[in-house]
């Protein structure tokens, strides 16, 4: 159930992400709204997850898995430009969480 709380809070994190840009400084009410309440959505999901998940462990995979999935959200849906660089960068970080949870013993609780 804790990477259930997790893969919601990566979610609401990467919604709350791409509607705080489409709201133009908070001038904006809907998409200000969805931020608002994606982030309290994806902070209290990730508390939850926090119950099981060590936090190192957890902030790993939300923010590595957060900041490849809003840098292909804005790509598909806002026409986002990549370069080979930022693609290089988005492959480092998975193979960085991938590192954490398959080969190194952080993700046990102590």
């Amino acid at each position: 159930m804790a990477y259930f709380y997790l893969a919601l809070a990566i979610v609401a994190e990467v919604t709350a992400t791409f509607c705080l840009t489409l709201s133009n400084g908070f001038t904006r009410l809907a998409p200000s709204c969805v931020t608002v309440v994606g982030y309290t959505a994806a902070f209290y999901s990730l508390s939850l997850a926090l119950r099981s998940i060590p936090a190192g462990m957890a902030y790993a995979i939300w923010s590595g898995v957060g900041t490849v999935l809003i840098t292909l959200v804005c790509r598909v849906v806002l026409g986002q430009k990549l370069d080979m660089a930022a693609v290089l960068g988005m492959t480092l970080i998975v193979g960085g969480v991938l590192v954490m949870n398959l080969l190194s013993g952080a993700g046990e609780h102590g």
